[in-house]
């Protein structure tokens, strides 16, 4: 370091400069650390909600068809739903009893009434760990407003999500988290171990756990225009 001139005088450096900055400088990170680790531990455990899993303005968790997901500050949000070109509906057509035949390869749902096509949905059924089962079932319950028994989320009791993707007969809770079930609006149950239609998000692939989701407007429809009994035919 360069001598100091100060009003005429010459001043030689301190010569324990070095050790004095080293000094400073070792306690000014210490100190930022403990700040940094100070703030991590005050920020609530949040996770990546999974697309189209959305809070409601009831406080709970659903599947929102059009949703593009919530994410966690600074977290790339997920995409969105691609457009629907299968569904429709046309109403009064058709006589007889209706039934609805489910094809995985095209995850498309098709609606008869008798013999006569009176409608299609967009589908997305169970993912490869999670198939959809082959063969002839019939709806055996309806709830417009069921929430899942066994998939859902971990929240704290702010309402935070801790994990947002539990399988509560395989997940163990974190500690100081409640299980809350996710919405599945517009069920209509095919199986006694919960596999059934209703309302999800579509992604454009085989993505459920087992059951069989649709765009909300198309499950509406389905919704009110099944009975109990009615014949639903998975391929």
């Amino acid at each position: 370091m360069d001598a100091v001139h100060f009003r005429g005088m010459e001043t030689a450096p301190p010569k324990d400069t070095p050790k004095t900055m080293t000094r400073f400088l070792t306690a000014a990170s210490a100190l930022a650390s403990a700040l940094l680790l100070s703030n991590c531990r005050q920020l609530a455990p949040t996770q990546q909600m999974p697309p189209g899993i959305v809070r409601g303005a009831d406080g709970t968790l659903y599947y929102d068809p059009s949703a593009r997901g919530t994410s966690a500050p600074g977290a790339p949000e997920a995409p969105g739903a691609p457009p629907d070109v299968i569904s429709y509906w046309e109403g009064g057509a058709g006589n007889g009893p209706a039934r609805i035949r489910i094809n995985r390869a095209e995850q498309t749902a098709y609606f008869y009434r008798g013999d006569q096509l009176i409608g299609k949905s967009w589908l997305s059924t169970g993912d490869a760990n999670h198939t959809t089962p082959a063969g002839r079932f019939s709806i055996i319950q309806k709830n417009k407003w069921h929430k899942s028994s066994r998939y859902g989320a971990a929240v704290d009791d702010a309402g935070n999500v801790v994990d947002a993707e539990v399988d509560i007969k395989k997940d163990r809770l974190p500690p100081g988290t409640k299980y809350e079930g996710a919405k599945m609006t517009n069920f209509m149950r095919l199986t006694n171990d919960g596999i059934g239609m209703h309302a999800g998000f579509l992604p454009g692939y085989p993505a459920s756990h087992g059951c069989i989701r649709m765009p909300e407007h198309m499950s509406e429809i389905f919704f009110d225009s099944v009975s109990l009994g009615t014949p639903v035919t998975i391929e």
